[in-house]
């Protein structure tokens, strides 16, 4: 601490031997000195000093004690010293001199922090609001350290260490505050005092907080932030849970051994009574009736189950009918209420749930619950904006909203909209909420979608060489929003010596601005790859497509096609089989009918809804061509959010863990002849035919699994006239641009489909991960065939690594 000296006449009577050889100055003349010597100073002027002390020195006005003591506090308040002194010295002819003797501040040069590592160094550093070419001012770094420290214990290092170093180079002060962190408080133990209707491990189990334990695993490392969760939310959800509805923390105690880095936690809680359901009652409500809202009530009382008798017997639980009060499942309740409200219209609906306590019968704790409601007017929707769009066009972001200007308000509605202009994928992810607000004193609202337009498209292209194929190169086109009309455009060609390959497609999902969509195809196709010694094939042909919206289904479809076809093959598998050997410049001409629903969300990968697809397809007979055949496929997936991680701070987004559920099934009646390549099934691997991974291509066949199967061994006999495989997988949606999962796959091929046996199906699970890039999907997934067997036929399981490229799934 800084000290100060005020020396008047006594003081200089009382050192009067330090001077023995110089006149010691009288009280009179140390009251009124005649002039003031400023020493110590080299930074800050005489001047400025004289002028901070405003001493009135000369002139005969006399000094005073509180004049002095201004002077002091004035100096110490410029921050520019450590330590200032005044005191009196004679003068000649017996007058005496004031004199002020200061200690000058270090001006600080730079400022350092070091050792910060496992807190963020930016969040320790933007505690340091010191300033460089100021004085250092002690107190201000006492502060700073206090700051730092603040830190590292609110993030659990309660063992953190800071300290102040300084150095001078060239004549200015660098000042370093040095982090010892230590490692985190270490929890040896949690104990619950006041608890008597639950143990303390129940409560316990119930924090993120726990004590560590024999594991590596169970470090034990406290949180301030989760610490404090657990005794605002955790604690007192699950005491509300089982009926304690006025349970309290009353005191949180941290017992800290820094020797030790261990921490005891102590709290002191009180539970209160536990509260049995008592009568219910709704009030206020016209829209909806007293049965109609009384649907939503938790606690309807039903008939126990043997296993729920014998439970209560076991545990000596409440008898049925005396259910205890689960605040967790009231306020869902009510949430569930105002969502039916809000799907009304009833947006500025009021559902108040009254929670009464009283004592019932036999003195027991009972809770009568309420809702009492004021449902105001039905708001209508006045206007829906759109923001943001500066690409694409408006009418064609309309086409996705659900909701219109002149309907009732509906918050499933409205969800649904928004979700839907997420799965254009024209706009970054994830788009912002919609916004709704008052229109006019009548209660109605305005909507406004705010989107903000990211790049759509890609051009890809390249150079191959290869055996077989000499020089060749690629070129590929890909646009699903051309002009911002959300019409699609997509092209492939591949051209060199031995190739010749090209499609082209586009879609309009509103045909002049109806509900009517068209997408037209063309491709030719020469091949002179051998995959899978199929050998190999010309096809020429395309195909055209529109859809209908089925009335009063909003998310279902009809589409009707035409396409036709011709092919001519050569060599490999097809110069082997007598129906492709006959086949030059064979026709195939294709009637279709495809019934579709659709309401997935979060495209590509999906995070909810559902999507069921039923395919049928007429070949031949009155349409004319090579083959007269049918064939019907269909295809269910569902799926459904687990949960999230991340996605806490503004602008990120969470990733979602997804169960998935995936079904698959295809059928031939009549002989597909010479385009059993394309028409007829083939099961095993990813990239040709149907998925089963674990599998090799083409290794599953009506025969049954062909042990030592490649894809360079396909026969005729690998294809079947009916199929079935059905998929489980548990994903993690990263974003919109990766997905991972594991996965349990199950199928089979039959030659007809009343050989169908779905007790009879081969097995494969395993780990995958999918990504959208430039150049298209991409995915890798790393199987395990549980059926495998090799040529002795003993089971011969196996681990099989499958590359998909051009599909997601």
């Amino acid at each position: 601490m800084s000290r100060f000296t005020f020396i008047f006449g006594a003081l200089a009577t009382m050192t009067a031997g330090a001077y023995a050889q110089v006149p010691t100055p009288s009280t009179e003349a140390c009251a009124s000195p005649d002039s003031i010597i400023i020493r110590g100073n080299s930074r800050v002027t005489e001047s400025q000093i004289r002028s901070d002390a405003a001493l009135p020195v000369g002139g005969g006005v006399p000094l005073n004690y509180r004049a002095e003591q201004r002077a002091l506090k004035a100096l110490y308040a410029t921050s520019q010293f450590d330590d200032v002194r005044v005191s009196c010295e004679p003068a000649a002819s017996g007058k005496a001199n004031l004199v002020i003797a200061v200690i000058e501040r270090p001006v600080l040069g730079d400022v350092t922090v070091t050792g910060a590592n496992a807190v963020s160094p930016r969040t320790v550093k933007e505690k340091v609001d010191i300033l460089i070419g100021r004085p250092i001012d002690p107190a201000q770094v006492a502060r700073i350290i206090q700051r730092i420290d603040s830190v590292y214990e609110a993030d659990g290092y309660y063992l953190a260490r800071v300290r102040a170093e300084t150095t001078v180079v060239n004549g200015k002060t660098k000042l370093n505050f040095a982090v010892d962190e230590g490692r985190r408080l270490a929890i040896s133990g949690i104990e619950i005092r006041g608890n008597s209707s639950l143990r303390a491990g129940t409560i316990v189990k119930a924090m993120k907080t726990k004590p560590e334990g024999f594991w590596w695993f169970r470090r034990g490392e406290f949180d301030d932030d989760k610490f404090r969760e657990d005794l605002g939310d955790r604690i007192p959800k699950l005491y509300a849970h089982q009926g304690f509805v006025d349970f309290q923390v009353t005191r949180d105690t941290l017992i800290v051994d820094r020797a030790r880095g261990k921490a005891l936690i102590r709290l002191d809680v009180t539970e209160g009574p536990r509260y049995r359901i008592g009568s219910f009652d709704v009030a206020g409500n016209r829209r909806f009736s007293t049965d109609e809202i009384t649907r939503f009530y938790p606690f309807t009382l039903t008939a126990p189950t043997i296993t729920a008798r014998l439970g209560g017997v076991l545990r000596r639980a409440a008898p049925h009918g005396q259910r205890y009060f689960d605040q967790a499942q009231w306020d869902a309740a009510t949430q569930s209420v105002r969502t039916a409200y809000s799907n009304e219209g009833y947006i500025y609906a009021s559902v108040r749930p009254v929670v009464e306590r009283v004592t019932g019968p036999d003195s027991i704790p009972t809770v009568n619950l309420r809702w009492e409601i004021e449902e105001q007017k039905p708001a209508t929707i006045n206007r829906v904006e759109i923001v943001g769009n500066d690409y694409t066009a408006e009418s064609c972001i309309r086409n996705q909203v659900i909701i219109l200007p002149g309907d009732v308000f509906n918050q499933d509605r409205l969800i649904r909209s928004w979700q839907n202009l997420g799965n254009l994928g024209f706009f970054e992810a994830p788009v912002a909420p919609p916004e709704t607000r008052q229109a006019n004193d009548q209660g109605d609202v305005d909507i406004v979608f705010k989107v903000k337009e990211k790049r759509t498209g890609n051009i890809n292209f390249g150079a191959s060489v290869g055996q077989g194929t000499g020089l060749g190169g690629f070129l590929g086109l890909d646009q699903p929003n051309l002009f911002g009309q959300c019409k699609r455009v997509s092209g492939n060609f591949q051209f060199g010596q031995y190739i010749n390959d090209y499609s082209v497609s586009f879609t309009d999902p509103a045909i002049k601005q109806s509900r009517i969509s068209g997408t037209l195809t063309g491709y030719h196709t020469r091949s002179r790859f051998i995959v899978a010694d199929l050998g190999r094939s010309v096809r020429t042909g395309g195909s055209l497509q529109f859809g209908f919206p089925i009335p009063r289904a909003r998310f279902s479809s009809i589409f009707l096609s035409y396409g036709g076809e011709a092919v001519t093959y050569s060599g490999g598998l097809f110069q082997r089989d007598t129906s492709a050997q006959s086949c030059n410049d064979c026709f195939r001409s294709t009637f279709g009918v495809t019934a579709q629903r659709e309401t997935r969300i979060g495209l590509p990968f999906a995070t909810g809804g559902s999507f069921q697809n039923f395919t049928a397809q007429f070949n031949g007979g009155p349409l004319g061509g090579t083959a007269n055949f049918q064939r019907y496929t269909t295809e269910l997936r569902t799926y459904a959010p687990l949960g999230e991680i991340g996605g806490t701070k503004p602008g990120s987004q969470p990733s979602t863990f997804v169960l998935g559920l995936t079904a698959r099934a295809g059928s031939v009646f009549g002989n597909v002849g010479p385009f059993f390549v394309s028409q007829a099934f083939a099961l095993g691997g990813t990239q040709f035919g149907e998925q089963l991974r674990g599998y090799d291509e083409f290794s599953i066949t009506p025969q049954g699994y062909i042990s030592g199967t490649s894809t360079q061994s396909a026969r005729r006999a690998s294809f079947g006239n009916a199929y079935f495989t059905t998929t489980a997988e548990l994903g993690l949606r990263v974003n919109q641009m990766v997905y991972t999962n594991v996965f349990f796959d199950a199928g089979n091929i039959w030659n007809r489909p009343r050989e169908f046996d779905p007790t009879r199906l081969f097995r494969g699970a395993g780990v995958g991960v999918s990504l959208v890039t430039p150049l298209g999907p991409l995915g890798l997934d790393w199987g395990y065939g549980f059926d495998r067997v090799d040529a002795q036929g003993r089971p011969a399981p196996k681990w099989v690594l499958h590359f998909k490229f051009g599909q997601l799934f």
